[in-house]
């Protein structure tokens, strides 16, 4: 079977290895255009690229797939390579370009995606961040038949996975991507001899997992600490929970959520020692236990504060 793949990021790179080592013939790599990242911003491949690069196959970057968009030339350039690359199925993870219908309706079985979320919960862009955020207790892997809708395609296949109470949106993920890269071989496999069944999504129980937007990282202190908490994890490792205290800029990595502090003004400092900085929430405490000072590295409680003193009855910023 050939296919086309299509995704960016490490948990796209995952999928492609897996598809790789299960002997799958892949004569075209689809991934987002070189972005410059690190100190310097130098552009920089994609890990999908850098692995397709690595093991000698053929990449196309375009900006858009839409042949009326703004690239149009891209777009034709893209569909001259996926046309020639006469593939049987597109598999796509984490793209993150719209596939327009001349995309979904070329290759002989369509386009398969690897989605990290039980469908229909978390359709969207950010699953994972929306389900630890939430305080789910499982997510999983759906293989879906693609078509024009956001995540609204036919289920193929599913396997659900427990959330840790501890799991970060990166160790989370890192448990997610092999998940998915299994799932895709197996579909493909039953795909070849005529043995996938797909399922219509359920009308109940639909959610959406927006974008992460760099605004949602200010923490609210008024909110209840168990859901300060569940933001912690969900935006670690990007793009952190920020705070100001004193009129610094902080990161806030790991807390926990205090039990029986005494009530006061969110934002409001309780106390502070090794075992972290007790900060008064709308509801409860929360004891932040690693946090990061600006050009500064992720400290435990104690480290950090033999660098930044604080004391019982200063304040967080409340936005």
């Amino acid at each position: 079977m050939r296919l086309i793949f299509a995704g960016t990021p490490e948990f796209a790179r995952a999928a492609l290895e897996r598809l790789l080592a299960a002997g799958f013939e892949v004569p075209l790599v689809l991934t987002q255009p070189d972005r410059p990242a690190g100190r310097g911003m130098k552009l920089q491949p994609s890990p999908v690229k850098q692995l397709a690069l690595e093991r000698g196959l053929p990449v196309a970057q375009p900006r858009s797939l839409r042949l009326d968009g703004k690239y149009p030339g891209d777009a034709a350039a893209a569909r001259a390579s996926m046309e020639a690359a006469a593939a049987d199925v597109m598999v796509v993870a984490a793209y993150g370009l719209i596939l327009p219908q001349w995309v979904l309706d070329l290759p002989r079985l369509g386009c398969l995606n690897i989605h990290a979320s039980l469908l229909p919960r978390w359709r969207g862009a950010a699953p994972i961040h929306r389900a630890i955020e939430a305080g789910d207790a499982h997510t999983g892997i759906t293989i879906m038949q693609m078509d024009a809708g956001l995540d609204t395609g036919a289920m193929l296949l599913k396997e659900t996975l427990a959330i840790a109470a501890t799991d970060t949106t990166g160790s989370l993920h890192d448990r997610l991507a092999p998940l998915g890269g299994r799932l895709i071989v197996e579909a493909l496999e039953l795909a070849a001899c005529g043995g996938l069944r797909a399922e219509p999504q359920p009308e109940a129980g639909v959610t959406y997992a927006h974008k992460i937007d760099k605004a949602e990282a200010a923490i609210d202190w008024r909110a209840p600490a168990a859901a300060i908490e569940r933001r912690l994890r969900a935006f670690d490792p990007f793009p952190g929970a920020t705070a100001s205290l004193g009129g610094e800029p902080l990161k806030v990595w790991r807390g926990e959520v205090a039990a029986g502090a005494a009530p006061a003004e969110p934002g409001t400092v309780l106390a502070a020692d090794a075992s972290g900085v007790l900060i008064a929430c709308g509801e409860g405490a929360l004891r932040c236990t690693e946090l990061q000072r600006a050009g500064g590295k992720r400290l435990a409680a104690g480290d950090f504060l033999r660098g930044f003193p604080v004391t019982a009855g200063m304040r967080c910023a409340v936005t």
